[in-house]
């Protein structure tokens, strides 16, 4: 398959939960890993989005920042003129629907938002995209990372271990075993 297959998506969001959420959702549907950047401000997703060159950028709005959700995609949009856009907003109004349909949004959701709600405007941005002469990436189901709180018993490399901490970070959930040094991803323990 080849690289022009997978699209590249800019996640723009402060809380760590919507990223997270839309990595997986995006993982499920195809897309690879290393085509998934994930920002928690607009000034470090413009640095970013500038060397990673993503074709679809699902932001925040970020209406009290120096730097806009919508500001962040005009100036992105200058260097890669194809960027599609999705926005989040906990402030909808006719004004904000304006300015999105204006900026050439494909949707605007409305936070809170529900699991499914972000679900389906993702997969109406997948398929307007897959018109626009792109095939969809192929749906497939992610299994669930095992969830561990400290004091859990795990197997590890055959072994029983005690969970100690449990740190989430880059969208992808880690631990660190009582006695051992290293954070092992969460996804190479079987809970006991």
């Amino acid at each position: 398959m080849s690289s022009h297959s997978h699209r590249k998506f800019l996640i723009v969001d402060a809380l760590s939960g919507v990223q997270t959420f839309a990595r997986q959702l995006l993982h499920s549907h195809g897309v690879p890993p290393d085509h998934v950047l994930c920002c928690a401000d607009t000034e470090s997703a413009l640095a970013q989005g500038l060397s990673f060159k993503p074709e679809v950028l699902i932001t925040d709005w970020f209406g009290k920042d120096a730097l806009t959700g919508l500001q962040l995609h005009a100036r992105l949009h200058e260097a890669l003129p194809a960027l599609q856009l999705g926005l989040m907003s906990f402030e909808v109004s006719p004004e904000r629907e304006r300015e999105a349909q204006a900026s050439g949004a494909h949707f605007l959701l409305k936070k809170p938002f529900s699991p499914e709600q972000l679900r389906a405007a993702v997969q109406q941005l997948l398929e307007a995209l897959a018109k626009q002469g792109h095939p969809p990436p192929r749906l497939l189901i992610a299994p669930p990372e095992p969830v561990v709180k400290p004091g859990d018993q795990v197997r590890y490399n055959g072994q029983i271990h005690t969970v100690q901490y449990v740190v989430h970070r880059h969208g992808a959930t880690v631990v660190q075993l009582k006695g051992q040094a290293a954070l092992i991803p969460v996804t190479k323990l079987q809970p006991r």
